[in-house]
């Protein structure tokens, strides 16, 4: 289905993809998150999504609560490095309703003193909560090593000392530099017509965007290889390996290519690292390899929990398999099979709505644009082993890897 897209004077751009479902959804995609942070201000970019939520200039928290929670709709948000994402999935005739409070609490959200100390107390709790589970806090970690002194590398929930400082007035000053129209995108998806959405926009977004300057992104410096290892009180021992990789903007083939590599070392039961440490040795219950891509840089890991005993024996497979794809040229059988299976991966990631929609938000957000899974498929069908080998050397080469282990 082909999408609709407006730009309004205020700078705010909106995108409308078409479904024959009587689900909808909208959201605000905000072009700031962690890494936008001033020094002293980590995790206000995720404490703003919370206090989002807490009041507006005509709403108690109670009332933005209940206001999709009546009609059995779901309100939803989160953030990350580099972006803001307030969503809504609903039944299609609430569609004005869901568009009305989306805007009330994204442009006039009032940050009320009396919710910040409970919310302070909820995102302390959510910060323990993900520093018991150290599979997900050695990823955190990690891009502190690897960004180590750039803004990539802090955590987005931020620490308890920097919490204690927010106050109503940081978080007006973090929305007042970020939540401009023309630093955000409106997407929806849904069976409703785009004129119905330009209706109630006309009449909500009829400012024009504020001239003050955003924040400039610095991309992080390139740093040596290194390995460090910390002492956790864990059952396994923890290990990541990786380095810096393409960003969302590099060469379509070169990030293609580099997504295929990543399906083909981590991407499913028959990968091979899969295939090397739980199928034919048993060492571990799961073992995987993560792409992400930022505006101005990438990384790319390998992650696994093993028992301490057999650490050495787990690297060293992993060592192997990363030899093996920077030295060997994929067969035409071998290229052809991975092909077909990624883009079954992706047709079924596709089928998930909430999945696909998000996925319009953020790359509509910093590409402009919107492409289908057939001109995806397109363009994976482009690329050679040769390429695929390119990739492997210069995001997988075991000599520009660094580690971070706990032990």
């Amino acid at each position: 289905m082909t999408c609709f897209t407006h730009t309004f004077p205020n700078g705010l751009r909106l995108i409308h993809l078409p479904s024959d479902s009587p689900v909808a959804y909208c959201g605000f995609a905000v072009n700031a998150g962690a890494r936008d942070e001033d020094p002293g201000e980590y995790g206000l970019a995720h404490f703003v999504e919370h206090l989002l939520f807490k009041g507006t200039a005509r709403r108690k928290a109670r009332h933005i609560l209940n206001r999709m929670d009546s009609v059995g709709a779901e309100l939803n948000a989160y953030t990350t490095k580099e972006d803001t994402f307030v969503y809504s999935v609903f039944m299609e005739e609430h569609f004005g309703r869901a568009f009305e409070l989306l805007t009330d609490i994204v442009f006039r959200s009032t940050f009320p003193p009396a919710e910040i100390e409970k919310e302070i107390n909820v995102i302390r709790d959510e910060i323990e909560t993900y520093n018991d589970n150290p599979s997900e806090l050695i990823f955190d970690e990690f891009e502190d090593l690897l960004f180590c002194g750039h803004p990539l590398g802090h955590n987005i929930l931020g620490n308890e000392d920097s919490l204690r400082s927010f106050t109503s007035a940081a978080g007006l000053d973090f929305t007042r530099r970020f939540y401009l129209p023309c630093n955000m995108v409106f997407f929806s998806m849904g069976r409703f017509r785009p004129e119905k959405i330009l209706r109630l926009a006309e009449e909500a977004w009829n400012g024009s965007c504020s001239p003050v300057p955003l924040h400039r992104r610095t991309p992080p410096p390139v740093l040596p290889a290194q390995n460090k290892c910390l002492s956790k009180e864990t059952h396994q021992t923890h290990l990541i390996l990786g380095g810096t990789a393409y960003s969302m903007y590099e060469d379509d083939r070169k990030r293609i290519a580099l997504f295929l590599l990543n399906s083909l070392l981590g991407g499913g039961m028959n990968s091979r690292l899969n295939l090397a440490l739980r199928e034919k040795h048993g060492l571990t219950y799961g073992v995987e390899s993560n792409l992400t891509a930022y505006t101005d840089t990438g990384l790319a890991s390998i992650y696994f929990g093993t028992d301490a005993k057999h650490v050495g024996k787990a690297l060293h497979l992993v060592g192997k398999e990363l030899s093996r794809v920077c030295e060997t040229r994929l067969s035409t059988s071998q290229l052809a099979a991975l092909k077909k299976q990624v883009k079954g991966q992706m047709a079924l990631s596709a089928d998930n709505r909430e999945t696909l929609f998000l996925f319009l938000g953020k790359q509509f957000l910093h590409h402009d644009r919107y492409e289908t899974l057939p001109e995806v498929f397109a363009k994976i069908e482009r690329i050679s082993a040769g390429e695929i080998l390119e990739v492997a050397n210069e995001v997988f080469a075991p000599a520009r890897l660094s580690g971070l282990t706990y032990d």
